[in-house]
């Protein structure tokens, strides 16, 4: 099955430094690094600052003060993380968007991280998403990587229910009465709901004639920078992207409007501002894909179905990914009420979301 992203012949290999970076003293073996890729700077004048944001790695910057304009950014995986995320596929991503204009340099990878070039700009919170500028910034980008060819010329195919399936099974144990996390027995749904919801959700949602596309699949708030300066938005962290349906990615960002560390989804976005995101996307995919900017009623409809149907699978797979990190994760932060809050989302807006209808 052809769900891999495909490198283009003559792309630059990546340098890899045997090093590996102790988690808990990050500080120290990105000083090694930075020997190695920046061996002109004084190493007793580089400065680290710590990026505390994310929820799966530890990110450090490396700079020098008479040029904080050049920073280079470690990142160190976290624990057990290779269980959901394919590194591999990551170090392709970062070198397809680069070489697209859509992501920072990659240095090098290192044993438990890689090391890569910081862009500028502001990451954003959920109000930002929100201003009608940016908003159109973000449905733009997203359009010119969904844009983006990766693939050998096979017909690709989205790789959504393997990883679904492959993360329900690295906890399938915790629902039995012997797993050590009794909270899940008591909060999640059982084991027999979720695979039932699962199977709904394949058998349904891969009918809407959704396109496979090149997809970020992580697109939350803090993973988009916003330079006012050169007006324009990146996006950051590939650890998720992947050949996948266009309306999961939108359907996701969509999702993300509510925030992480303590969801509101009163801010998922209404239809009206749906609709404008979705119309300055589809003609921004249309011009990258057809060379034409013109969506027709039917079309916006369509995706606007499509959109807030995918988001309901948006709400599963964060909710396995965040039961695989209550189990291994060593980052401070409740994981498992996370992943409650994303299966109870899912089965709130379930009948509303199943009563909308794709145009005839």
């Amino acid at each position: 099955m052809e769900t891999q992203i495909h490198v283009p012949l003559g792309s630059p290999l990546i340098k890899k430094i045997p090093i590996f970076v102790d988690e808990h003293n990050v500080t120290e073996g990105a000083i090694k690094l930075i020997k190695q890729l920046r061996p002109a700077w004084d190493i007793s004048n580089v400065k680290t600052k710590y990026f505390t944001d994310g929820t799966t790695n530890k990110l450090v910057g490396c700079y020098l003060e008479n040029s904080p304009e050049d920073v280079v950014l470690v990142r160190v995986y976290g624990n057990k993380t290779e269980l959901i995320v394919d590194r591999d596929n990551e170090l392709k991503s970062f070198q397809v968007l680069h070489a697209n204009g859509c992501a920072p340099r990659l240095y090098c990878s290192f044993q438990n991280g890689i090391c890569y070039e910081f862009i500028h700009g502001e990451a954003l919170g959920t109000q930002d998403v929100r201003d009608p500028a940016i908003l159109r910034l973000i449905a733009r980008e997203m359009a010119r990587i969904h844009a983006i060819h990766a693939h050998n010329g096979c017909i690709p195919k989205p790789d959504l229910w393997l990883r679904m399936r492959k993360y329900f099974s690295l906890v399938a144990t915790e629902f039995t009465d012997q797993a050590s996390n009794s909270r899940i027995q008591q909060e999640v749904p059982s084991k027999a709901v979720l695979e039932q919801e699962m199977m709904w959700m394949k058998e349904h949602l891969s009918t809407l004639g959704s396109p496979v596309v090149l997809c970020h699949n992580d697109l939350l708030c803090k993973n988009i920078i916003h330079n006012s300066k050169e007006g324009h938005v990146r996006f950051i962290d590939y650890e998720y992207s992947s050949y996948n349906y266009q309306a999961f990615d939108i359907g996701n960002h969509f999702n993300e409007f509510a925030g992480m560390a303590e969801p509101d989804y009163v801010l998922y976005p209404s239809r009206e501002m749906q609709m404008d995101w979705l119309h300055v996307y589809l003609q921004a995919y249309k011009m990258f894909t057809k060379k034409t900017e013109k969506v027709s009623p039917r079309e916006l409809e369509t995706l606007y179905v499509q959109v807030n149907k995918f988001a309901l699978a948006s709400h599963f797979f964060w909710g396995f990914w965040a039961l695989i990190q209550a189990k291994y994760s060593k980052i401070d932060f409740d994981f498992l009420g996370y992943a409650v809050l994303r299966f109870n989302r899912y089965f709130v807006t379930k009948p509303a979301v199943m009563a909308l209808q794709i145009p005839e």
